[in-house]
């Protein structure tokens, strides 16, 4: 199988912890007075029977490409994208919380903040097309907290096609579009969910627009007229998480 360097201590913590692909080795920076959460991983690593070197600092940045290791490294499996058909059944994700879909976000730093929040929010899956989107590369996942390790990350051929299948399995699909007519905070959301977010400046393409049941915007003050998209993104599934948790407007319950 594929392999590749993981590097940031957050990220190959994550990989260890999360145990979702084979780590071959760590690398470690060979230096005196070690960090406290370089040995950590060093023992996170023994329990996993994973293999651990002290290796000078010039090794570890060519293990990263030239990333921002902060003295950790790690080869792994490639990262394991998903299918749409483990996605689960409509009644089962209304109780596991809303799919995220992402039209478009090139950008690895935007995409892996916006992994971090999906996690954090707990979201059950985010959808991205194979040729619209940053891949899941090292650089996401470090960028994402490690976060990328533990999402349930579905790339498909097509994304309006496969928005189609989830409405035709009982989704509701909302899109989030700053020039919409309806307040994201006074509406209402339907459940089970998929959350469209447009990529950066252009947003969400036409075909994918015409697929939302609804379109929703986040209310803004002051002189600038969008916000980056992962903050949006984060504004959205946290709204949406307070909805689930019982505040805010009444969701609005059943399938399609």
């Amino acid at each position: 199988m594929k392999t590749e360097w993981l590097y940031g201590p957050h990220a190959v913590g994550e990989a260890l912890a999360a145990g979702r692909r084979r780590v071959h080795e760590l690398l470690l920076e060979d230096r005196p007075g070690a960090l406290r959460r370089l040995e950590a991983l060093a023992a996170a690593a023994a329990r996993r029977g994973v293999p651990v070197r002290r290796v000078p600092a010039g090794e570890l940045a060519a293990a990263a490409g030239g990333g921002r290791h902060q003295g950790a490294a790690a080869r792994v499996d490639a990262y394991p994208v998903a299918g749409l058909e483990e996605i689960p059944a409509a009644a089962a994700a209304a109780a596991e919380g809303p799919l995220l879909a992402l039209d478009g976000i090139l950008d690895p730093h935007n995409f892996g903040a916006i992994l971090r929040s999906a996690l954090c929010a707990g979201t059950t899956a985010v959808v991205v097309p194979r040729d619209r989107s940053a891949p899941p590369t090292p650089a996401v996942s470090r960028a994402s907290a490690g976060a990328l390790e533990h999402v349930r990350l579905v790339r498909v051929t097509n994304l309006g096609r496969a928005l189609d299948e989830l409405k035709r399995r009982g989704y509701w699909v909302a899109g989030l579009d700053r020039a919409a007519p309806q307040s994201l905070f006074a509406a209402d959301l339907p459940q089970p969910l998929v959350l469209v977010v447009g990529g950066e400046g252009g947003g969400m393409r036409r075909g994918i627009l015409r697929r939302c049941d609804l379109l929703l915007a986040i209310p803004q003050a002051g002189p600038l007229d969008s916000l980056n998209v992962s903050v949006a993104a984060a504004v959205a599934l946290f709204e949406i998480r307070r909805r689930r948790l019982g505040g805010g407007p009444g969701s609005a319950g059943g399938g399609r």
